[in-house]
C-alpha cells in the first residue's frame, strides 16, 4: 500500500475495500489484474449467500453451505489482503480510514464502501429482543434452533394445546424472506416433521404472515403477488395484509388491534444501510443509503465508491432494489473504474444496470419469476430459482453439495440439518413446569 499504510508500504495505488459481501467480493476480482494494492475488510471471515439464509433458519441446509471463507475466495489473487476487522470511522480530508485491530489510520488511494444493510426497526429497537432478525450467519443459526426448541418445549407439555403461543411463528414482513421462510415451515411442519412428535402434531402449528402494505411480495407484479398469496393459503399461512405491528412484547404482538401470543416472532420487515453515510456526512435516502452519482462516487470526492445495498442507485428514475445481483454488478463496475483510472484508460461511462429479473420461492415445488414482460410461476420457475441461486454459489466446489442437499428434501421432504446448537436455557424450561 502506499504512503507507508502499515502493513504493505509500496508504490503502487492503495485501494481499500470495506465489506465482504457480494459487492465487496465483486470490486475486488475486477481488480484482480490491476497494478493496485488491495486491503479488504470485514467484521467476519466469511462471505455469506444471504439468498439462501432462510434454508439455514428452515433446516434445509448447513450454515457452511452458504458462507465461504473470503481468504479462499483471493488465494490465487496476489494483489490483495484480507483482513477481518471492523470500520470505525473515515477521514475524507486525509483519505484514510479507522478500522479496529490497527495501530493507526490506513491511508487509501481508492475507497470502496460496500458495506451493506442491518435490519431496522423502525424507531422500535425495544423489539429486537423478541422478533430477532435474519441478516446474519449466527442469526439463521439462532433461528433454527429457536424453531426447533418451540416443539421440543411443546413435547414436554402434557397438554401442548393449552399453551398456543408455543407453536406459533409469527413472520413479521411479507418480501421475499418472509414469504420464502413462511412457506418453508409450512413444508416443513407439515411434511418434514409430522411423525416426530407423540404429544402434538407440528402440522397444527400456526404460521402467521404480517404485512403493513396490501399484498405479499410487493417489488412483484400484483398478478404474482396475489398467485403468491394464494400458494401461501394453500400451505395453511395465515397471511395479514394491511396491518402494521403495534407492539411486541415476550409473550406476543399486537396487529391490527388484534392480539397474537406467540414466543416465535421472526421479523423481515424493514432493512436501514449502515452508518457510514453519516460519517461521511454526504446526503442519503429514507433508508439511509448513500446517495451516489452516475458513476457511483458521492459528491465532490472521486475516489470514494459506494455499491450494493448501501448505495442508493438511481437509474430511470427510480432506485435500484436491494438485489443480490444489483450488488455484484455495481462492485464490478467500481473495481473497473478504479483498474481503468490507474491504467491511464478513458473515462467509463455511467453504471447502468442489467435487470435479472426477481425470483422468489414458496414451496418445494413452486416459485415466482418476473423479468420484464415475462412472468412465469410453479415449477418451471423452482427451476430457476434453483439455478440462479445454487449455481451462483461463490466456490466452485461447493455447488454441487448445496445442490444435491437441496435435491434431497425436494424429494423425499427430509432435512437433515434439524440440529439444536445451545441446551434449552433453564429458565425457559421452567416456565411451563
Amino acid at each position: 500500500m502506499s504512503r507507508g499504510t502499515g502493513y504493505a508500504a509500496q508504490s503502487l495505488p492503495s485501494v481499500i475495500i470495506v465489506g465482504g459481501g457480494f459487492a465487496g467480493i465483486a470490486a475486488a476480482k475486477a481488480l484482480r489484474k490491476a497494478p493496485v494494492k488491495v486491503l479488504l475488510i470485514d467484521k467476519v471471515n466469511h462471505s455469506l449467500f444471504q439468498p439462501l439464509l432462510y434454508e439455514v433458519a428452515g433446516a434445509v441446509l448447513d450454515g457452511g453451505d452458504i458462507a465461504f471463507p473470503i481468504r479462499a475466495e483471493f488465494r490465487n489473487q496476489k494483489n490483495i489482503v484480507v483482513a477481518m476487522a471492523e470500520l470505525t470511522g473515515i477521514d475524507k480530508s486525509s483519505k484514510s480510514v479507522h478500522v479496529t485491530n490497527w495501530p493507526r489510520p490506513l491511508v487509501y488511494d481508492y475507497l470502496i464502501l460496500a458495506t451493506g444493510v442491518e435490519v431496522s426497526y423502525f424507531g422500535h429497537e425495544e423489539w429486537a429482543t423478541h422478533a430477532p432478525g435474519m441478516k446474519t450467519l449466527s442469526e439463521g443459526v439462532k433461528l433454527r434452533s429457536m424453531i426447533l426448541k418451540a416443539f421440543e418445549d411443546a413435547e414436554r407439555l402434557e397438554d401442548p394445546q393449552s399453551h398456543p403461543e408455543l407453536t406459533t411463528f409469527v413472520l413479521v414482513g411479507a418480501g421475499p424472506t418472509g414469504c420464502e421462510l413462511a412457506g418453508n415451515l409450512a413444508e416443513m411442519f407439515r411434511y418434514t416433521m409430522k411423525s416426530d412428535f407423540r404429544r402434538f402434531s407440528p402440522e397444527m402449528a400456526r404460521i402467521v404472515l404480517v404485512e403493513a402494505g396490501p399484498r405479499v411480495l410487493p417489488m412483484f407484479s400484483p398478478e404474482l403477488s396475489e398467485k403468491a398469496r394464494i400458494k401461501l393459503d394453500q400451505l395453511g399461512v395465515e397471511v395479514r395484509l394491511g396491518h402494521a405491528v403495534q407492539q411486541i412484547d415476550a409473550e406476543g404482538l399486537t396487529v391490527g388491534g388484534e392480539r397474537i401470543r406467540s414466543r416465535n416472532i421472526i421479523w423481515s420487515a424493514g432493512v436501514r444501510a449502515t452508518t457510514v453515510g453519516k460519517w461521511l456526512g454526504v446526503g442519503t435516502d429514507r433508508l439511509g443509503r448513500i446517495k451516489v452519482a452516475p458513476d457511483l462516487t458521492i459528491p465532490g470526492h472521486p475516489s470514494i465508491f459506494v455499491v450494493g445495498d448501501a448505495a442508493e442507485i438511481m437509474q430511470n428514475g427510480r432506485a435500484l432494489p436491494g438485489l443480490a445481483p444489483v450488488a455484484i454488478q455495481s462492485g464490478r463496475y467500481a473495481g473497473e473504474v478504479i483498474a481503468r483510472k490507474v491504467a491511464g484508460k478513458p473515462v467509463s461511462p455511467p453504471f447502468v444496470y442489467l435487470d435479472k429479473g426477481m425470483l422468489a420461492t414458496i414451496s418445494r415445488n413452486w416459485a415466482a419469476m418476473e423479468l420484464g414482460r415475462l412472468k412465469l410461476t410453479g415449477p418451471i420457475a423452482k427451476l430457476a430459482w434453483a439455478f440462479v441461486h445454487i449455481f451462483s454459489l461463490l466456490q466452485t466446489e461447493d455447488r454441487m453439495v448445496v445442490f444435491l442437499k437441496w435435491f434431497y428434501t425436494y424429494l423425499t421432504n427430509k432435512r437433515g440439518t434439524r440440529l439444536i446448537e445451545k441446551p434449552i436455557k433453564e429458565e425457559r424450561k421452567a416456565a411451563y413446569e
